[in-house]
C-alpha cells in the first residue's frame, strides 16, 4: 500500500513538473513573439513580465536568463533618464552573467553580457569605463569562437564599435573597426545598425563615398515589422550623419 502511495505521489510530482516546464516554455514563446514585433516600450515591458514569470517557473533557467538580459538591453536603449539607463543595463548584465554560468559554451549569455556592459560604459563615458573594455572584448571573442554568425554577426558589430569609440591611446583603431564591421555586414547585410556604424567608421577614415552608400542603403530599406523601432532609429541616424560637412564637400 505504501509503495502504491509513493508511486502516486511521484506521478503527481512528475506531472506538476511537466506542467511547470510547459508553462515556462509557453511564456517564453509569448515573450519572444512580442520581442520580434516590438513597436514600443509598453510591448517591451509586457515581454519583460512574461520572461520574468518564465524564470520563476523554469527548472532550466538558461533560456529565461539570457532573454531577460536581452530585453533589459532593449529597454535600456530606449530609456531617457541616464541614471535609470545605467541601472537597467546593469540588471541586463546581471542576468547575462547568470546565463553564462549555466551555459558557458553557448553564445547567448556572453553576447548579452558584452552588449549590456558596453552600454553601461556609454552611460559612464569612455574614459571612466576603460575597465570594461577587456571584459567586453573577452565576451565577444567567446561568441566568435562559439558561433560567429550569432545575431547576424553581432560580436563583430560590437567589436567594431568598441574599436571605433576607444581613443587610440586606449587601443582604439578605425582600421580594426572597419575590419570587424565589414565582416558583420557580410553576415547580416540587412542589419541597419551595422551599416550606420560602418558609415561612421568610413567617414572617420575619409572614405566618403563608401559612407554615403551605406547611409543611403539604410534610408532605402523597406520597413520590417520585426524591427520597426531599430530601423526607424537607424534611418534617423543616417539622416543626421548625411548632414555632416564631409558630405557637403563632395
Amino acid at each position: 500500500m505504501k509503495g502504491g502511495i509513493f508511486c502516486f505521489l511521484f506521478l503527481i510530482m512528475g506531472i506538476s513538473m511537466l506542467l511547470f516546464s510547459q508553462g515556462a516554455g509557453e511564456l517564453i514563446a509569448q515573450g519572444d513573439a512580442l520581442f520580434f514585433e516590438m513597436e514600443d516600450m509598453a510591448t517591451a515591458r509586457k515581454a519583460l513580465d512574461l520572461y520574468r514569470r518564465a524564470l520563476a517557473l523554469s527548472d532550466d533557467k538558461y533560456g529565461a536568463y539570457w532573454r531577460m538580459a536581452r530585453i533589459h538591453y532593449f529597454i535600456g536603449v530606449h530609456t531617457e533618464d541616464k541614471k535609470e539607463k545605467k541601472t537597467v543595463f546593469s540588471q541586463g548584465a546581471y542576468y547575462a552573467k547568470k546565463a553564462v554560468s549555466r551555459g558557458p559554451e553557448r553564445p547567448d549569455g556572453h553576447y548579452w553580457l558584452g552588449v549590456n556592459n558596453g552600454k553601461v560604459g556609454e552611460t559612464r563615458g569612455v574614459l571612466k569605463s576603460l575597465s570594461l573594455v577587456k571584459p567586453i572584448k573577452r565576451a565577444m571573442n567567446k561568441v566568435l569562437e562559439l558561433d560567429h554568425t550569432y545575431e547576424d554577426g553581432g560580436a563583430d558589430r560590437v567589436l567594431g564599435r568598441v574599436y571605433f569609440k576607444l581613443p587610440g591611446i586606449a587601443g582604439g583603431s578605425k582600421d580594426k573597426s572597419k575590419e570587424h564591421l565589414e565582416r558583420s555586414k557580410d553576415l547580416g547585410p540587412e542589419d541597419p545598425v551595422t551599416r550606420v556604424y560602418l558609415a561612421e567608421t568610413y567617414l572617420a577614415l575619409k572614405e566618403i563615398e563608401k559612407a554615403r552608400a551605406e547611409l543611403e542603403y539604410v534610408l532605402n530599406m523597406d520597413p520590417d515589422p520585426r524591427w520597426c523601432i531599430s530601423l526607424e532609429e537607424a534611418k534617423q541616424d543616417a539622416r543626421e550623419l548625411l548632414k555632416e560637412k564631409e558630405f557637403r564637400k563632395e
